[in-house]
């Protein structure tokens, strides 16, 4: 059977970078966990800062080899990062240095960058600097019905598993149905996401 993924993911995954293996020891200065074990994967994101800069990235993650392979790979990239850069990082840009990722396993590397946010926002917190702290703003999915990524994502959280369960919720896509395909991506990635 041949092997789908580029050789840097099958290295990130099979040879993973700066896996977090005692908290207590490494004395993180900002946490980020997302996801959730019982029902699809979840990551924890650990930090060491100095000076806005990102000087140690730890992470571990319960989740498939694309999960792995993404976050070694930012665990990487982000060490010597300023935190407003870091903040920005994308699974766009995760997934162009790994080579790229299967069409079906693209969802699995947008775990790394919220967990990092998390992080960044967790350190902001700890050290008093809230008005750091950005707030995602929504991104209108359905025109027709005003339905934004965020009524996508809150919907799952509250069950919605099917597209016909998201119109339900949302009324998306009752209209002229154009945003369907960029729906069932986000479905897609919020299902992996909160299971």
């Amino acid at each position: 059977m041949e092997w789908l993924y580029s050789d840097i993911v099958k290295d990130h995954f099979m040879n993973p970078r700066n896996v977090l293996e005692d908290e207590t020891s490494f004395q993180a200065d900002g946490l980020g966990t997302v996801g959730n074990i019982k029902c699809g994967d979840q990551m924890l994101v650990a930090i060491k800062v100095k000076d806005g800069v990102i000087t140690d990235c730890k992470w571990k993650t319960y989740g498939c080899a694309s999960a792995i392979a993404s976050t070694s790979m930012l665990s990487e990239v982000v060490k010597g990062m300023k935190l407003e850069e870091a903040y920005h990082i994308t699974p766009e840009e995760i997934n162009r240095r790994l080579g790229g990722l299967p069409e079906h396993k693209i969802h699995c590397s947008v775990l790394g960058d919220k967990a990092l946010r998390a992080a960044i926002d967790d350190y902001y917190r700890k050290t008093g600097q809230e008005d750091k702290i950005q707030k995602e703003k929504a991104i209108i999915v359905c025109q027709c019905m005003n339905v934004t990524d965020k009524d996508i994502e809150r919907a799952v959280k509250e069950g919605a598993r099917t597209y016909l369960d998201l119109q339900n919720k949302t009324k998306i896509g009752t209209v002229c149905g154009q945003c369907k395909e960029q729906t069932l991506k986000l479905l897609e990635e919020y299902v992996h996401l909160y299971g």
